[in-house]
């Protein structure tokens, strides 16, 4: 499913109604998936300040973020810290474990999550949370078993698109926003 909330049926508006945390993979979701090292071994990626900002509204919300990925890196340690985001799991690629983790440690629901993702890796936690979500360069595979697929790529935007549609859908974002226009 594709587009803005107007667009959205309302089985799953419900479901963006009951998102309480937003789970979020790294590679092609919060970057647009190149992987860049320097003559040194070092290891770049590239995040967009549109969905760094979106995700601290999130939190600002009162809502939770995480972030699961199969891959290590220090670079995403870095950007999880900057944004505040306290639940980082990395190296982890049974991301369901992962998954049932969090949520026995939180108290949570599976129809309380919601998650990112955008290669194959992802579609088995894609069809545990309750509001499961693709990038729009995501294989196809994947846009083939989600709830909602973004308009804008990873990268370039997504992550900041889902969480203005679960804080506007659950009618937060005035609430978050509203210092920007006073």
């Amino acid at each position: 499913m594709k587009g803005s909330k107007d667009r959205i049926a309302p089985g799953v508006l419900k479901k963006i109604m009951g998102v309480k945390l937003l789970i979020m993979d790294v590679d092609g979701v919060m970057t647009d998936g190149r992987i860049v090292y320097d003559d040194d071994g070092r290891q770049l990626k590239y995040f967009d300040v549109k969905d760094g900002h979106g995700i601290k509204l999130f939190i600002r919300a009162g809502l939770e973020v995480a972030i699961v990925t199969s891959r290590k890196s220090k670079v995403v340690l870095h950007r999880a810290n900057d944004l505040g985001i306290k639940i980082l799991f990395q190296g982890a690629p049974d991301k369901v474990k992962v998954f049932e983790e969090i949520i026995t440690t939180k108290g949570l629901l599976p129809e309380d999550t919601s998650y990112i993702g955008d290669d194959l890796i992802d579609i088995p936690l894609l069809k545990r949370v309750g509001f499961s979500v693709a990038v729009a360069d995501a294989v196809r595979e994947v846009k083939g078993c989600v709830d909602y697929v973004t308009e804008r790529p990873g990268g370039y935007g997504a992550v900041r698109e889902v969480c203005e549609l679960v804080l506007k859908t659950q009618e937060r974002w005035e609430g978050v926003t509203e210092r920007y226009f006073s």
